[in-house]
């Protein structure tokens, strides 16, 4: 196994890197030191070993395990979680009200995922455990849950990435636990000198108006950090959500013009990857850098959530 010593973002907040899809720095799971232990994310099954040996090198035992919170239920963010929950007898899972009856019966998650991911399901992906119900923890738009003595964490209903997404703010750092919500950030560029943020579009609950009304929240908030599910923490909010909000702009303007000619998502995966390796090209980035093999893999996906998009949204039109 990997030994990536989990990475101190604070004084009380760490970063496990869970090598999902056996890549580094691409999801990841945050530890929150406080009297009630929380994790946020699991990521996949297959992430859960690096889960465990991250807690251990911490000096955490699993019984410590108090809380873990999905931000939202799609697997590479919350499919280990049966498989982590069966470990910590102590943990309640926190989760968005409409997660509840897919952790609790994972059957359409897993055949929705067989549809995407074929033969290579079991690899990524298994296995999927269900989830208890009583074991679980609803919270809606606004709800708190204390886990230390001045720390009471706020939950915000974020949908825009999916309809099952909340995000959590945390009082003692200011920051805001994002999911996918408002993009991912690329970790593989920072020693380059280079802070990149793209939106995660990706199908099938994709909305563009919730989430650009997400990115004006968090940009409301006067957050003193982010931290991405893809990956790790920026201390720049500001500057994140104006990337975001400007390639959601982008992605949009181009899916129009793609879906009018009656194009497929691979068409806009390829003009986005150019508008973005233009981009980064002006910021002294390579070509062949290694950060375009996770952009073309997100771009694709993304690419497929737009396209549905408008699809679904042209099909409203013509049934109205």
């Amino acid at each position: 196994m990997t030994n990536n010593y989990p990475k101190k973002l604070n004084e009380r907040i760490y970063l496990i890197d869970g090598f999902d899809m056996g890549e580094s720095e691409r999801t990841g799971t945050y530890v929150i030191d406080e009297l009630e232990l929380t994790i946020v994310e699991t990521g996949p099954s297959p992430s859960v070993k690096y889960v465990k040996s991250g807690l251990e090198l911490l000096g955490f035992s699993l019984d410590q395990v108090k809380y873990i919170i999905v931000t939202h239920i799609h697997l590479d963010h919350a499919g280990g979680a049966g498989l982590l929950m069966e470990e910590c007898p102590n943990a309640q899972l926190v989760v968005h009200p409409k997660g509840v009856r897919h952790l609790a019966e994972p059957t359409r998650l897993i055949a929705g995922a067989k549809a995407v991911y074929g033969t290579k399901f079991e690899e990524l992906f298994n296995p999927i455990i269900p989830i208890p119900q009583e074991r679980m923890v609803i919270k809606n738009d606004g709800d708190i849950l204390k886990i230390g003595d001045t720390c009471i964490l706020k939950f915000f209903d974020t949908p825009g990435h999916a309809n099952h997404h909340f995000s959590i703010y945390d009082p003692v750092s200011n920051g805001m636990f994002t999911g996918d919500t408002v993009g991912v950030r690329y970790e593989q560029l920072v020693s380059d000198g280079v802070d990149f943020f793209l939106p995660s579009t990706s199908p099938n609950q994709f909305n563009p108006v919730a989430m650009q009304r997400a990115i004006e929240l968090f940009a409301q908030m006067n957050l003193q950090s982010i931290y991405y599910g893809h990956y790790g923490m920026t201390n720049s909010p500001e500057e994140a959500l104006s990337q975001v909000s400007m390639w959601l702009n982008i992605f949009m303007a181009e899916a129009e013009t793609v879906y009018e000619e009656d194009k497929g998502y691979e068409e806009l995966a390829s003009r986005l990857e150019k508008l973005v390796k233009k981009h980064l090209g002006n910021e002294g980035i390579s070509e062949n850098h290694e950060v375009f093999r996770l952009i073309q893999l997100d771009l694709e996906v993304s690419s497929m959530g737009i396209i549905d998009y408008l699809t679904k949204q042209d099909k409203a039109k013509a049934d109205y």
